[in-house]
């Protein structure tokens, strides 16, 4: 790069403090730099410990256009293995998705755009909200009533209360409920001051979505994913951008070995994400489905899955299955999902999990456990045809079959044609000729970053 620091412009790039916020972050940011820009990524001291630990930040020195810094968070210490407490952060920053920006954007005169790292779906959710407390369904009252079919949100006919957003469903007295607050009063009431919204999607994925949205905010959104797919599309991105990392866990990279043993489209990968926690018996239910299906399986178990313990499963199903499944604790998930023998996914559809299976080809049993991802399932289901959801009451004779059928049943069979059908149309958005996702990235860099026109 020939420019020097002081006449590069200059991106600050906040993320939520979480996992699935910090990803995509990083990426945008990576791609902003390879544009030209110098970064300045802003982490909590708490994630930035964790990235250090991690290794995740292990080329700082021989990139000073790219550099870190961290702010407190406002929590006490807690374990360093694991996520915060969502509620509590949202709480102690009085924001659901560091919105505050905004302001301080406006005091300096600088662009600021804000950057919806959920699904299109989600966000359109979330603006349904004031009708669905006119209307009685929240806050939430009485379960008997989840199962109702709720017609009236433009894009997501047919959807049922249970499939909206968790924080919409929350009762008053739980902690989550503080997180629709501020996702009400901060972030939906700032998007039209905001100088432009990004989505990490693509026009076909959510099309139907984002005409809606397009009627309801004056700001121009831009999608401009798949973002993950967009840097390895990059040939300009050099070694040392390539090697800072964002994993708030190590990675364990001796799963690709093993991968690499087994047959194309034969291995069921599992992970439930950096947030979702079960009870032990639901872990012990999801460990015997997967044993008795008989398929091979790679399975991330997190040290904090379980709640309140420490996910130990039976030496029985270590025996039963050492020949064909693998358990790591964090892994390279991107890789996993592009490598070949990879079949079928079975994940809590946080929106980083689902759109990388998406754009992998790789169809997926979903588990759903907060925020967005009972939404992202629905419209896996119900809309791309790439998923089959599991009961939150989980059986293994449920997750025998369930599983069987993704990897070799004919409902699997179509799934996987629709995965490979999105993974086609992926690769099409973020194409260096007439990609959408492609042309949006540089209409937000030159139009509203660089500030050399409008954005029609």
């Amino acid at each position: 790069m020939n420019q020097t620091k002081e006449s590069m412009p200059h991106a600050l790039c906040i993320p939520f403090p979480a996992q699935g916020h910090i990803n995509p972050m990083l990426k945008l940011a990576k791609l902003l730099h390879i544009r030209g820009f110098h970064i300045t990524f802003v982490n909590t001291d708490f994630n930035h410990r964790r990235l250090l630990k991690s290794r995740g930040l292990n080329s700082l020195v021989s990139l000073p256009s790219f550099r870190f810094e961290s702010i407190p968070d406002g929590l006490p210490p807690s374990n360093e293995d694991a996520t915060q407490d969502v509620p509590s952060l949202c709480e102690a920053l009085s924001d659901a998705a560091t919105s505050f920006t905004q302001q301080v954007s406006v005091e300096l005169g600088v662009p600021n755009v804000g950057f919806w790292t959920a699904s299109g779906c989600s966000l359109w959710a979330f603006t349904q909200y004031p009708k669905l407390v006119e209307q009685g369904y929240a806050p939430l009252k009485d379960e008997s009533y989840l199962d109702t079919i709720i017609d009236w949100i433009p894009g997501m006919e047919g959807i049922r209360l249970k499939h909206l957003p968790s924080f919409i469903r929350a009762t008053v007295d739980e902690p989550s409920y503080i997180i629709i607050k501020y996702i009400v009063e901060e972030i939906l009431d700032k998007i039209p001051k905001f100088s432009a919204l990004i989505l990490n999607t693509f026009d076909m994925l959510e099309s139907d979505i984002l005409q809606q949205m397009a009627t309801k905010f004056p700001v121009v959104n831009y999608t401009i994913g798949p973002l993950h797919r967009f840097l390895l599309n990059n040939p300009t991105q050099d070694e040392d951008l390539k090697s800072i990392g964002s994993n708030l866990w190590k990675e364990e990279t001796h799963c690709l070995e093993w991968l690499d043993t087994k047959k194309p489209n034969s291995v069921v990968y599992v992970n439930f994400g950096s947030v979702t926690v079960m009870s032990n018996e639901q872990l012990i239910e999801f460990a015997w489905g997967l044993a008795n299906a008989k398929m091979d399986f790679l399975w991330i178990v997190r040290s904090d899955l379980v709640m309140g313990d420490s996910a130990i499963l039976p030496h029985e199903f270590l025996a039963e299955t050492k020949e064909r499944g693998l358990l790591g604790g964090w892994c390279p998930q991107e890789q996993v999902l592009s490598h070949p023998s990879i079949g079928g996914f079975l994940t809590h559809c946080g929106w980083n999990s689902t759109f990388e299976s998406i754009s992998y080809g790789v169809p997926m049993l979903c588990w759903p456990f907060f925020a967005d991802q009972q939404t992202n399932s629905w419209f896996n289901c119900n809309r791309w045809g790439v998923g089959m959801e599991i009961d939150s009451n989980v059986k293994r004779e449920v997750i025998e079959e369930l599983v069987r059928e993704l990897m070799v049943g004919e409902k699997g069979k179509e799934m996987k044609e629709n995965a490979l059908n999105w993974k086609k149309l992926a690769e099409k958005a973020i194409n260096s000729s007439d990609g959408s996702s492609y042309m949006n990235f540089d209409k937000l860099v030159s139009h509203v970053l660089l500030g050399k026109g409008l954005a029609p």
